[in-house]
C-alpha cells in the first residue's frame, strides 16, 4: 500500500518508526556485488532505509539469511501453468517470484478481448505484481483457425491501461520482414513502447530488420551463438527454461557479469508438476550457479536486469525508494526462499486469503463436432511422407521425410519405427477442419493422448497409434470442456479437465499437480518416453517455430511459411 511522502521521508530518516523492519540479515547489492549489513526499513510498499539501524512497528528477524530483490519472470503464459492467475500467484510467489510479465495470448486466441480483460482484472488483485503484454498475434498466422482475431485498433485501445507494459511477443516474424500490413499496423501502434520479440534462428540482415522495427527483447535463442548475435544487435536476451523449452544449459556460458545487464530469465510455459518437482525461477537461479555462472550475474538477470529491460524502474534492488519486493534466502547457491515480501506484504496464507478474486471466463469453449475413427485416416498414394521430428527439450522440430507405404488408401501408424498419427481438430465451431500427419519422437506404442492446449490456436491435438482411441480422446475433450486425456483400448485411462477456455483449471494448483502425475503415468504406460508429452504436443501445432508443424489446415513448412498438405 502506498504511503504519504511525508511518512516515507520520516521513516527513512528514522525520526518515526518504520512500518516494517527486516533485522539481522545481509543484503546482496546487485550494483557492486558486495554484501552489506544493517536493517531494511519499509514504509507501506516502499523500501525507505538500508545499511543502518531502524526501529519498526513490526520487526522480522532474518538473522543468518541473505536478502535479494524479488525475482521477475520476464515472459510467460500463465495459462500454461494450467491454473488461473490466482492459483499461479499462490503457486510461485512463495518461491520469490514477485513480478510476472505475462502474455495472455493463449486465452486471447480462444476468447479474444474477453480473455485479455480477465487477466487485466485479475492482475490487479494478486499478491504478486502481474503485468500484461498485449497479445500481438491472434491468430499467430493465417495458416490456422483460432477462436478470435485481434487487430491493431483492438490492442491500441488498451495500451495505456496501468497494468499494460507493451506489445507481446511478435511471433509472425515473416510478417514483419515481408511488411504484412496487419503486422506493420500493430508495430506502428506501439512504436516507441516496449515490443517483445519471438524470432527463433533469425540472424544476419533479417535479424537487423526485425530489431530495427522496434523489437527489444527475445526469448527464443537456443544456442550461445544465437544469443550472442542477438545481444550484439542490442536485444535483451530472455533465457528460457520451461517444461518443454529448456535452454538454460545451452545458454549458461553467456551468463557473465559483463553480459548480465542485457540478460533476464523467463519460463514461458511451465506447469505445476514441474514447479513442484523442480521449481520456477528459483530453479533457474540455482541451476545457473551450479553450471558455473557468477552469482552476481545470475541474481542481476533474475531481478535488476529484468526490471531495466521492461522499464520497471521501481524494483530490482534492495535500496531506498524501490518497491519492497524482497526474498530472504538460506544461501545464494541453493536459492530456497525463507521469507518473501511482495510490495511490503508478507507472502503467506493470510495474504492469499485476503485477496478478492473474480470468476473465470470462456467456459464451454470447446465446440468441436463428434469425430469417428475414420476421420484420422491419412489418404495418399505416395510413400514419401513429411514427418515432424521431435527434439526433446526444444520446441524446434525437424522436417523429416519417411517412406510410409499406403495400404487400402491409408498410411497407417508404424509404432516399430515410432511413426504415429498426429491430428488437429478445429474446436471453435467455425469450420470443422481436421488435418492429419505423422510425428516421430513420442515412443507411443498403443492408444492415444489428446489435448486442447494446442499453441496458439488451441484446437484439439491428438496423437495415437489407434484411430478409435484417438476419436475417443478427441470426443472426451469436448465433454469435459477441454483439457488432457489419455485413452487406450476404448477406455479413458486418465484426464485433467481444463474448462476455463480449454486451458486452465479452476481447481487449486495442488489438485492439478496430482492429476498431472496420473496423466504422466498413464502416458508412459502407452510407451511414451517424453518427460512432458502434453506440452510437447501443444507446440507441434505452432506454425511460427521451425521447421515442420501441423494446424487444422494441414502440415506447415515453417521455413517456407506455407501449407504443404
Amino acid at each position: 500500500m502506498a504511503r504519504a511522502l511525508q511518512d516515507i521521508i520520516d521513516q527513512g530518516r528514522g525520526v518515526a518508526p518504520a512500518d516494517l523492519v527486516l533485522r539481522g540479515g545481509r543484503v546482496f547489492d546487485l550494483v557492486s556485488g558486495e554484501f552489506f549489513d544493517g536493517d531494511v526499513a519499509i514504509c507501506g510498499d516502499t523500501i525507505v532505509g538500508t545499511g543502518a539501524a531502524y526501529e519498526g512497528r513490526e520487526v522480522i528477524e532474518v538473522t543468518g539469511l541473505t536478502l535479494v530483490p524479488g525475482f521477475i519472470d520476464t515472459h510467460l503464459h500463465i495459462e500454461s501453468s494450467l491454473v488461473t492467475p490466482f492459483e499461479f500467484d499462490r503457486c510461485v510467489c512463495p518461491r520469490g517470484i514477485t513480478t510476472a510479465i505475462c502474455d495472455p495470448h493463449e486465452i486471447a486466441n480462444v476468447a479474444g478481448l474477453e480473455g485479455i480483460h480477465y487477466f487485466l482484472d485479475a492482475s490487479a488483485r494478486t499478491v504478486m505484481d502481474i503485468r500484461v503484454q498485449l497479445s500481438s498475434c491472434v491468430p499467430s498466422t493465417e495458416m490456422e483457425t483460432a477462436g478470435a482475431r485481434l487487430e491493431a485498433a483492438d490492442l491500441a485501445a488498451l495500451r495505456d491501461h496501468p497494468r499494460v507494459i507493451g506489445l507481446a511477443e511478435f511471433m509472425n516474424y515473416p510478417g514483419v520482414l515481408f511488411k504484412d500490413p496487419g503486422c506493420l499496423a500493430k508495430l506502428d501502434a506501439f512504436r516507441g513502447r516496449h515490443i517483445d520479440g519471438h524470432a527463433p534462428l533469425l540472424s544476419g540482415r533479417d535479424l537487423n530488420a526485425y530489431v530495427a522495427a522496434g523489437i527489444r527483447t527475445e526469448h527464443e535463442a537456443t544456442s550461445a551463438a544465437e544469443a550472442l548475435e542477438k545481444l550484439r544487435k542490442g536485444m535483451r536476451v530472455l533465457i528460457r527454461e520451461g517444461s518443454v523449452s529448456k535452454d538454460l544449459h545451452a545458454l549458461a556460458p553467456i551468463i557473465t557479469e559483463r553480459n548480465s545487464p542485457y540478460i533476464a530469465f523467463c519460463t514461458d510455459d511451465r506447469n505445476p508438476l514441474d514447479i513442484a518437482e523442480h521449481g520456477h525461477l528459483d530453479y533457474m537461479i540455482r541451476t545457473a550457479i551450479a553450471l558455473g555462472a557468477a552469482p552476481l550475474a545470475v541474481y542481476r538477470a533474475a531481478s535488476l536486469s529484468a526490471a531495466e529491460a521492461f522499464g520497471l524502474k521501481d524494483r530490482g534492488l534492495i535500496a531506498p525508494g524501490k518497491r519492497a519486493d524482497i526474498v530472504a534466502l538460506d544461501s545464494l547457491e541453493t536459492c530456497h526462499a525463507q521469507l518473501v515480501l511482495a510490495g511490503g506484504r508478507r507472502v503467506d496464507a493470510r495474504a492469499f486469503a485476503s485477496r478478492e478474486t473474480i470468476p473465470p471466463v470462456a467456459r464451454r469453449s470447446v465446440r468441436a463436432p463428434k469425430v469417428s475413427a475414420e476421420a484420422f485416416r491419412a489418404p495418399g498414394n505416395r510413400a514419401e511422407t513429411p514427418v515432424i521430428g521431435i527434439l526433446p527439450g526444444k520446441i524446434i522440430t525437424e522436417h523429416l521425410t519417411e517412406e510410409i507405404a499406403p495400404m487400402d488408401g491409408d498410411k497407417r501408424p508404424d509404432v516399430e519405427r515410432d511413426l504415429i498419427r498426429i491430428a488437429v481438430v478445429e474446436r471453435h465451431g467455425k469450420n470443422g477442419n481436421i488435418a492429419t500427419g505423422f510425428v516421430k519422437g513420442f515412443g507411443l506404442k498403443r492408444g492415444a493422448i489428446g489435448s486442447t492446449v494446442c499453441h496458439d490456436h488451441h484446437n484439439i491435438a491428438v496423437v495415437g497409434a489407434d484411430y478409435s482411441d484417438m476419436a475417443l480422446a478427441a470426443n472426451r475433450l469436448g465433454e469435459i470442456e477441454g483439457g488432457f486425456v489419455v485413452a487406450e483400448g476404448g477406455r479413458i485411462l486418465a484426464e485433467l479437465a481444463l474448462p476455463v477456455a480449454g486451458l486452465m483449471s479452476p481447481e487449486p494448483f495442488e489438485k492439478v499437480e496430482t492429476d498431472l502425475v496420473a496423466l504422466r503415468a498413464a502416458a508412459r504406460s502407452l510407451g511414451v518416453t517424453l518427460e512432458e508429452p502434453f506440452l510437447q504436443l501443444a507446440f507441434l501445432a505452432l506454425p511460427v517455430i521451425p521447421h515442420l508443424k501441423i494446424t487444422d489446415r494441414g502440415m506447415v513448412d515453417v521455413d517456407r511459411f506455407e501449407l504443404i498438405g
